[in-house]
């Protein structure tokens, strides 16, 4: 009776779990801090081609206790042979408040696909991907420990082994691949005069910006960083329609097999999605932003970026459907049930980008529970790897003093890798830099936060040895009863 009491009690303790309701509650901002913008990877080649770009996404491998911080496909903008990369770091996290400091690069790894990098330039023809690819959302299966990751230029997502290659793509949904008429072009733009037009698929630069994997490994949820260019798209204003997709895969077959409607908040210049977290199997952390704020090029004024809970159990599967330029979907359909904001990224800012909200929240994970019970939410900024190009392609290293009102109306541009020939962007005259300007830096902040019902991911192998151990210890208590 004892064995049987006790199987019967871990069943439900496992039921409850499995059933309870998931919210996110009592977020409290911890603290944040910034990385210099020179910093340098572990991989070889010039200081310019190591300089790590933060955090197009941030993951947290929970069997492992491994963080990874996902580069974008580069500082040109798709202009430059740039070989894409993730970074694996560690970070200490106090045990019992949550802060968190001491950022340290611990491996790099490069997506290679038969031994070729992966290059952050835009495709060469057109209607071919090849080896071009826009790295921006990062997960790990927890059942096979391979990396997956969801590309801007496809869009597409990618499995990877832990050493960087490609194992398998997962197959496009028809809907998402860009086309200008019926020919596929990656290279196409959807604004009206552009030659040659896009006229269906992922808009330019608005692919596959998000990526989620349920705790159990089984489905992987891929995010359109705004709609599709039928999705109530306006060529002629370049304004953008108020859903965006979320499309659900099967890690096993690597077939998509749903998409998802989500209507968004954020308002502004360039409003979209940056980043995707799973909680269970249904419920999710989106982040949501515009493109103002502290970074390249961006204005100051009015950002917004926040955290949503969004729910999936009830939405209705639009993988057929072109969704609406604004107002309600059609009868029947039904959106991602979107709950309130869980966390606004522009309520808490930093003294050293001068108490102002950096312009690209793009990472966001869950990270590891604390001694009280919450866990930890991570959330990083993009920092562009604080270059620019102008028009024929030149690249420039951008300094901000970020003292000032506008750090852009007085920032500097310094040739790559030089500290001489700058110039000012508000005179466009000679500069010389001082102390007080700084490349552009990586942000952190870390968070804590009730999450109920969140679902731990699969256990390991070595973690079902210890449940068959604990079961044998209770078989033995039994026949120790009985003699």
């Amino acid at each position: 009776m004892f064995f049987r009491a006790s199987l019967l009690t871990l069943t439900a303790i496992a039921s409850a779990s499995a059933a309870a309701a998931t919210s996110v509650s009592n977020v409290s901002f911890v603290n944040g801090i910034t990385i210099a913008g020179n910093t340098l990877d572990l991989s070889s080649g010039s200081d310019f081609d190591r300089r790590v770009g933060f955090f197009s996404d941030i993951y947290y491998d929970r069997a492992r206790n491994e963080w990874w911080g996902l580069s974008d496909r580069g500082p040109g903008g798709g202009t430059l042979p740039y070989e894409t990369r993730v970074q694996r770091f560690t970070l200490d996290i106090n045990a019992n408040t949550g802060a968190i400091s001491n950022f340290k690069i611990q491996q790099t790894v490069k997506f290679t696909s038969a031994s070729i990098a992966l290059t952050g330039l835009a495709p060469d023809t057109p209607s071919l991907l090849g080896k071009s690819f826009d790295p921006e959302g990062i997960v790990v299966n927890p059942v096979t420990g391979n990396l997956l990751v969801s590309d801007e230029y496809g869009p597409s997502v990618y499995e990877f082994n832990r050493s960087g290659q490609l194992v398998r793509q997962y197959a496009t949904p028809a809907n998402l691949v860009p086309k200008a008429g019926s020919s596929v072009n990656y290279n196409a733009l959807a604004p009206a005069g552009s030659s040659p037009q896009l006229t269906s698929g992922r808009e330019g630069n608005r692919g596959l910006e998000a990526l989620a994997i349920t705790p159990d490994g089984r489905y992987a949820f891929a995010m359109l960083q705004n709609g599709t260019v039928t999705d109530g798209y306006d060529a002629a204003s370049g304004t953008r329609g108020q859903y965006t997709r979320i499309v659900k895969y099967d890690t096993t077959t690597g077939e998509a097999v749903g998409q998802y409607a989500y209507q968004l908040n954020s308002s502004g210049q360039g409003r979209g999605i940056s980043a995707l977290v799973a909680i269970d199997a249904n419920r999710f952390l989106v982040l949501e932003r515009n493109n103002r704020g502290i970074g390249i090029g961006a204005t100051v004024a009015s950002p917004d970026k926040n955290v949503f809970e969004v729910d999936l159990s009830t939405a209705t599967d639009v993988s057929g459907l072109n969704l609406p330029a604004s107002g309600l979907l059609p009868a029947g359909v039904i959106a991602a049930a979107k709950g309130a904001k869980v966390i606004d990224l522009d309520a808490n800012t930093l003294a050293a980008l001068g108490n102002k909200s950096p312009e690209k929240w793009e990472g966001l994970a869950i990270g590891p529970q604390l001694a009280n019970g919450k866990y930890v939410i991570l959330a990083g900024t993009d920092n562009d790897y604080s270059v620019t190009q102008n028009g024929s392609g030149t690249q420039f290293d951008v300094y901000l003093d970020v003292t000032k009102s506008d750090p852009f109306a007085s920032s500097i541009q310094c040739p790559v890798g030089t500290t001489t020939g700058c110039f000012s962007t508000a005179t466009s005259l000679g500069a010389t830099l001082t102390s007080a300007y700084q490349l552009l830096p990586g942000v952190l902040h870390s968070y804590t936060a009730d999450i109920a019902g969140y679902t731990a991911p699969v256990p390991e192998p070595e973690t079902y040895a210890m449940l068959l151990a604990g079961l044998g210890v209770l078989a033995w208590a039994r026949r120790q009863r009985r003699a």
